[in-house]
Parts: structure tokens; C-alpha cells; sequence
């Protein structure tokens, strides 16, 4: 990184650049969330979900990097423990619409569970994965869990970045329809 980049809470007004992110890097996981039959219908949903509290989606579980420019990536993670109340109001929307409300688990308690890690096309290769993994890893760290968690598809392309910062895989697991890998960084 050429620039100074720093790490901040999102807000609700970051939803223009986070949602669209997050739609693209967890594909399907959106569609089954929503409901939704595109993912420019998914995001249309999440750009409702995120600027509320209380769902896995929302602004208060998102880190921001950002640069002189603006934003250049983003970290969504919560506590695994939580992640069965998070998913609540997409029951409740999958629900209202007459779909089955059927959520493949992702989070296991005791972790912190990275739920989306992305980083702008454009910023890609500079270092914010890397600064994004950190910022995690540290407040696994503030919320006393002994690990941070996540799941990565086969073709994922963050794959070596998340073994470079000592991610191992414990595991896989299906999720809408498809393979991950569980990948888990000890922090003990």
C-alpha cells in the first residue's frame, strides 16, 4: 500500500459501496438469505438489511478500509454464538415471501466468524485483504474468541491470502447448494 489506508466501523450510508461488494463475493449464500432469484435483486434487499442492526448484514458487524479515495474493502464478522439471532430477520423475510426458511449454518460459536471478506477491484494486490485479516484477527482478540472463522469456496481467490495469515482448514461444510472449506485461525 502506496497510501496510507485505516480501518473503520462502517455506517449506514456505507451501504451504496458495501452492498454490491458483498453480493458479488457471496453469490448464491445472497440469493438464499433474500430470496431472490438475481443477485441485483439480492442486493436490492441487503441495501435494506444493512443500514438496520440485529441481521448478519448489517453495518454495526462491517469494517470499512478506506483510503484517501474512499472505500477500498470490506470485513464483515460477528461472533459465531450470535449468528443463529442475526439470521432472524431473514427467516422472517423468507417467511413473509412463502419460501422455506431453511439457513445452512456458517458460524460455529467460539469464533468469530468472517462472514465476508472483499476488496474492490481496483485495490486489489495493495495489501487491504491482508490489513482487513489483521483487523479481524484483533477483535476476536477484544471479544475474548480463541479463534476467527470462515468459509471459502474452491475457487476462492482469497485462498492463499487466508493461508499466508496462518488460516488452516478444520473441515467443510454446504451452504445454498454449495462445498466450502471451514478455515480456521487459532489465536491462542
Amino acid at each position: 500500500m502506496t497510501q496510507p489506508v485505516h480501518i473503520r466501523p462502517a455506517r449506514p450510508f456505507d451501504a451504496a459501496f458495501a452492498v454490491p461488494l458483498v453480493q458479488a463475493t457471496v453469490g448464491r449464500i445472497g440469493l438464499a438469505l433474500t430470496g431472490a432469484a438475481s443477485d441485483t435483486e439480492a442486493a436490492r434487499v441487503l441495501l435494506g438489511f444493512f443500514p438496520l442492526a440485529g441481521n448478519r448484514l448489517s453495518h454495526r458487524n462491517t469494517l470499512i478500509a478506506e483510503g484517501p479515495g474512499g472505500p477500498l474493502g470490506l470485513a464483515v464478522a460477528y461472533p459465531g454464538s450470535e449468528a443463529e439471532a442475526l439470521d432472524a430477520p431473514f427467516h422472517e423475510r423468507l417467511r413473509a415471501l412463502g419460501l422455506p426458511d431453511r439457513i445452512d449454518p456458517e458460524a460455529t460459536p467460539g469464533e468469530l466468524y468472517l462472514d465476508t471478506l472483499a476488496v474492490a477491484q481496483g485495490a486489489r494486490g495493495r495489501g487491504v485483504g491482508g490489513l482487513l485479516l489483521g483487523t479481524v484477527a484483533a477483535r476476536a482478540r477484544d471479544l475474548s474468541l480463541p479463534r476467527v472463522g470462515l468459509l471459502a469456496g474452491a475457487e476462492n481467490r482469497a485462498a492463499r491470502l487466508y493461508e499466508r495469515h496462518g488460516y488452516r482448514a478444520v473441515g467443510e461444510r454446504v451452504v445454498a447448494g454449495e462445498r466450502y472449506r471451514h478455515l480456521v485461525l487459532d489465536l491462542t
